[in-house]
Order: C-alpha cells, then sequence, then structure tokens
C-alpha cells in the first residue's frame, strides 16, 4: 500500500470452526493463519458474521482474541435458513458481549431460493431483528435471496436502520436501485468474478462508490480464478480488484472507498 492509503476490510466473512475447520485440533490457530493470509493481501479489518446464538459467540470470542493480524470485528444475528427456531438467544448473546466488539445485528433477512424456513418465520424474524438494530443503534446485515418484495414490505412496516447493507447482493439493476433509493448499501462478492453474472455487474457499474462495500462471505464463493476452493479474507482483494476494473476506477480508490464506507456503516472508526 502506498502512503495514504487505507487496507482492504473484509465486510463479511465465517471464521467460526462451524464453518472454517470444525475437527481442527488447534480451531484459534487456523483464524490466525488465515488472517496472517489476509494481512499479506492488504487485509486490515474483517467483519465475522454470527447466524444463530451459537456462531454468533464464537464471532464475538474470535473478535476479542489477543494479537490479530486483522482487527476484527462481530455481528450477532440469525440466518433466514434458521428462522424457525426464533430469535431467543440473540439479545442474551448481546447484552453478555464486550462493548465495542460488536458492530451489527445478521445476517438476517429472507431466502425464498431455499426456503429452509417457512416464508412467515422468515418474516416475523427479520422484523424483530431490523428493530433489535434500531433499538442497539448497530448496522443490520442482509440476506436477501428471491425475496426482495417482501424484504422492502418488512422494511416499509418497520423501518430501516440508518445503518443498513444487503450482504452478498446479487440482484439486477431494479433491485440495486430499490435498494439505494431506500438508503441500503450494497456489499459485493466473488460472485462480481462469475461468467453468469451479468445482470449482477450491470446493478454494480451505476451503483456510486459511496454505497459499495466488498466481502468474501468466505469460506463460500470463493472468486474466480479460486472456483472450487474454500474462501478467506485474503480473497477479499481479488473481489476489490475486479470491482475497480468493472467501475473503471483505481484499485487504490476502490480500496480506499469501501473501507471508509465499512468503517462508516459498522461504526469501525477511522479505516487503517
Amino acid at each position: 500500500m502506498t502512503e495514504g492509503t487505507v487496507g482492504w476490510t473484509d465486510a463479511h466473512c465465517h471464521l467460526q470452526d462451524r464453518y472454517v475447520d470444525d475437527d481442527a485440533q488447534d480451531a484459534e490457530g487456523v483464524v490466525r493463519d488465515a488472517l496472517g493470509r489476509a494481512a499479506a493481501a492488504g487485509v486490515t479489518r474483517a467483519v465475522c458474521v454470527g447466524t444463530d446464538p451459537a456462531t454468533s459467540a464464537a464471532a464475538i470470542e474470535l473478535a476479542g482474541l489477543d494479537d490479530l493480524a486483522v482487527e476484527l470485528f462481530a455481528t450477532v444475528g440469525l440466518h433466514p435458513h434458521e428462522a424457525s427456531r426464533g430469535t431467543s438467544g440473540l439479545a442474551e448473546v448481546l447484552d453478555a458481549a464486550d462493548a465495542g466488539r460488536v458492530v451489527g445485528i445478521g445476517e438476517c433477512g429472507l431466502d425464498y431460493f431455499y426456503e429452509h424456513s417457512p416464508r412467515a418465520a422468515q418474516l416475523e424474524v427479520l422484523a424483530a431483528q431490523a428493530a433489535l438494530a434500531a433499538e442497539r443503534d448497530l448496522a443490520l446485515v442482509l440476506h436477501v435471496r428471491d425475496a426482495f418484495d417482501d424484504l422492502f414490505g418488512v422494511l416499509g412496516e418497520v423501518g430501516v436502520p440508518p445503518r443498513t447493507v444487503v450482504h452478498c447482493f446479487t440482484g439486477g439493476p431494479e433491485e440495486a436501485r430499490r435498494c439505494l433509493d431506500a438508503g441500503l448499501s450494497l456489499s459485493i462478492s466473488g460472485i462480481l468474478t462469475f461468467k453468469n453474472a451479468t445482470a449482477l455487474r450491470e446493478a454494480v457499474a451505476t451503483t456510486p462508490l459511496d454505497r459499495l462495500m466488498v466481502e468474501t462471505d468466505s469460506p463460500f464463493l470463493s472468486p474466480v480464478p479460486l472456483r472450487g476452493r474454500a474462501n478467506e479474507p485474503a480473497n477479499v482483494a481479488i473481489v476489490g480488484e475486479a470491482l475497480a476494473e468493472l467501475l473503471g476506477r483505481g484499485v487504490d480508490e476502490v480500496r480506499d472507498a469501501t473501507s471508509r464506507n465499512a468503517a462508516a456503516l459498522f461504526g469501525l472508526g477511522p479505516p487503517r
């Protein structure tokens, strides 16, 4: 990095044992190694995202480790796949966390592609978590798949928390416009590099840079040319470079902008 620039921020990753290596003898070591590789790739911050009470508590624990190569933050949330279990336990996880470790609620939202939980449960749990984000003054991290109409229906009823992001945005230009009009930011994953992601690239190309972030969603969605391998935070630099090429911007400009956007959305303080 040149003087005056900041490092990449991976705005959404999963480093908990369940996702990285549930059978690892040294789970903490696995995380430290991954973050060491991320630091070598120019990453300075990452947000570790919870998907239920257990993974949310694990994210907070990881964010509290000393001497990590990358500054790590946590979110607490219930994924739409888990909506049928209800939000019981999330408030307790939040209340038990040390101040400053938790920067968001989510990921939460609606997934009508897989529909692992009934739609009614997904809608109820999304509304509850949106309200929780507003109540706790935390960012809201949304997962939306084949469900934008109902997403905006819920947000229209309960309100949009001031700092809200659609993680791993996969919509087209129309969905992007609706998100931006509602005040949402878009976080872009390695899907941007996929050959069949034409509509996504069209949407991103017309999105203002100050509304964009980059993420890995690791260990999922490895970007080209790493498809088929487990993803990790180091690869957010590949996503950022693809975004810079699409927008016709310099890589340093995109790195600085997306990291500043993530810092503002999650309340992280000045990026480094």
